[in-house]
């Protein structure tokens, strides 16, 4: 048995995205077992990453909720910039934080959290050009490879996804 059987994640995608941080996320959850889609501002439109690479939206966020996944992954690069421009992405990652549902965001990917509440009161980290952004939204700023407190997941650039990855896995599977 896969150690995410039965689980469902969102990876967030928008233009600009960091070509890491959602490939690596998406096969490693995939190769556990989880059911990991691509969720955008349009289902079937191709994203490109910083340098290109196209990443095909699987579900509209109009087509989904927060009770459909267990995990919502955010990723850098300039996508958070494009991702806060789709209030119902807002809405989406305001109501996975609501439910207690596990966030996870690298990089440039807390940009996202900032226009919730998730990161109020909140130990978290994220790239440094952010670093004020994160604290003035609530957050306890640390710089380290990866901070988890409780249900939220936070790195800082692609060479923190092993263990990125190993949090958000045991987040999802409850431990």
């Amino acid at each position: 048995m896969s150690e995410l059987q039965g689980k469902r994640a969102a990876i967030l995608v928008e233009q600009q995205y960091q070509e890491l941080e959602i490939w690596y996320p998406l096969y490693r959850l995939r190769e556990a077992g989880c059911q990991a889609i691509l969720v955008g501002p349009e289902k079937g439109k191709s994203y490109p990453s910083k340098l290109g690479y196209p990443a095909v939206c699987e579900q509209s966020v109009h087509q989904v909720s927060a009770s459909d996944f267990d995990a919502v992954v955010i990723p850098g690069g300039f996508a958070p910039d494009f991702l806060r421009r789709t209030p119902e992405i807002i809405q989406f990652v305001a109501d996975m934080h609501t439910r207690g549902k596990v966030l996870a965001a690298i990089c440039h990917g807390p940009w996202v959290l900032c226009s919730t509440k998730a990161l109020r009161g909140k130990r978290a980290t994220c790239f440094f050009a952010i670093k004020d952004d994160v604290i003035n939204a609530g957050a306890d700023y640390v710089d380290a490879e990866v901070i988890r407190d409780g249900n939220l997941i936070t790195s800082r650039k692609p060479d923190d996804l092993p263990a990125f990855m190993k949090a958000l896995i045991a987040a999802m599977q409850g431990k």
